[in-house]
């Protein structure tokens, strides 16, 4: 006995229009990607062996990767606008404080990075102005060291909530660690790129004009208990000479 084999072979245009009636309507998804991510993931498997179909999971796998450049880019834009955790030995300065407000004090690692360190004094601005027109002009903020626990983890001395404060010698209320609002923002947007000078900015009827004062400052840490920031001068003309430092005792 012989057995007979036969073949049978379908047309190309048969097996076109198959895949015509079975095609699925396009994802919105995915028209977004790449034709060759497409294809890979859009791919069936032939031979009719009932292998399990991957365009799922390769979906979701661009998906999710997708989201997750889109959360790096945004966090990246935040960090550019927070606080910098980090100082060097060079740092930005800046005072401000309305002609009949009180005087804030901001160090940046640059002028387009958070503020590291914010602070509002109780000393007047029109007070401190003329403290510094007489050429020398120390401020001392001291804060009380607390009892090292273990396992507790240390504040660094830029982040301390509460400062005594001293100017030349005379003591001067307390001084208060801010957050870089709206307000500081428009300050230190509005005095930009500047690197040293002072001016006067529109202020308030109430208020008064807005003051500042920029400088480059050298950051010196003698502890993890002091830091002092002296103000640079970099053409020697003697002008006024403003050092701040911060003390735990």
């Amino acid at each position: 006995m012989h057995e007979t084999l036969t073949f049978t072979t379908t047309s190309s245009s048969s097996s076109s229009d198959d895949d015509k009636k079975t095609t699925k309507p396009e994802d919105p998804i995915t028209n977004n990607f790449p034709p060759t991510m497409l294809q890979h993931s859009l791919s069936v498997g032939g031979g009719g062996g009932g292998q399990a179909k991957p365009p799922a999971r390769k979906k979701l796998s661009v998906i999710a990767l997708s989201r997750q450049l889109r959360s790096a880019l945004a966090l990246g834009r935040a960090r550019t606008r927070g606080p910098s955790s980090h100082l060097g030995s060079k740092v930005v300065g800046t005072l401000f404080g309305h002609r009949r407000g009180h005087v804030r004090f901001a160090f940046q690692e640059d002028f387009k990075a958070g503020p590291a360190f914010l602070v509002e004094l109780a000393t007047p601005t029109s007070v401190l102005v003329k403290e510094m027109a007489s050429g020398l002009v120390r401020i001392a903020l001291e804060c009380d060291k607390k009892i090292e626990k273990k396992g507790l983890v240390v504040t660094r001395i830029l982040d301390e909530p509460v400062w005594r404060t001293y100017c030349n010698g005379k003591k001067c209320g307390y001084a208060l660690r801010r957050e870089c609002g709206p307000d500081e923002w428009k300050v230190l947007n509005a005095v930009g790129p500047i690197s040293m000078g002072a001016g006067v900015l529109p202020g308030s009827e109430s208020d008064g004009e807005m003051m500042y004062m920029r400088a480059k400052f050298e950051r010196v840490v003698g502890s993890k208990d002091s830091e002092a920031f002296y103000m640079m001068n970099p053409d020697g003309n003697g002008g006024p000479e403003l050092s701040i430092y911060l003390l735990r005792v």
